[in-house]
């Protein structure tokens, strides 16, 4: 019998980055950019993905569940259109993900730190970090 397949972290961020878009954001991973000439819209978000955890789904030990921890920063130009960004993402994850050949979870809330102003950007933006919990398991 072959070795059952391993999650991959890949196709979970790519299904998050996805929802995201369709939710008509902006979407960067790991970063903005930083390249002459760039300008920052006045809302977006930046994924910053984490490798997540490959969980036993069995006392066999086959280790085919999925977790993962992807913070989502909402940057916008002003507190309100941060907060609307904030609001569009809780919308773009009252959903199961797409990951082809995974069921998916509700991707699950657990907060992070308060608003905040970034003073060390020209412009200056205001940048809201949340955390949410992204969970699958063999379709």
């Amino acid at each position: 019998m072959p070795a059952p397949i391993a999650p991959e972290v890949l196709p979970h961020v790519d299904a998050v980055q996805a929802a995201l878009e369709a939710a008509e954001l902006t979407v960067y991973v790991g970063g903005a950019p930083t390249s002459a000439g760039w300008t920052a819209p006045d809302r977006y978000v930046v994924l910053y993905p984490e490798p997540g955890t490959a969980v036993r789904e069995s006392l066999a030990d086959e280790r085919t569940d999925f977790e993962t921890t992807m913070t989502v920063t909402c940057v916008g130009s002003d507190w309100e259109r941060v907060l609307w960004v904030a609001d569009r993402v809780r919308r773009a994850f009252n959903a199961p993900l797409a990951v082809a050949g995974r069921s998916c979870k509700r991707p699950e809330d657990r907060g992070g730190p308060p608003l905040q102003r970034d003073n060390d950007v020209n412009p200056p933006v205001f940048f809201l970090p949340v955390q949410y919990w992204i969970g699958s398991t063999p379709a």
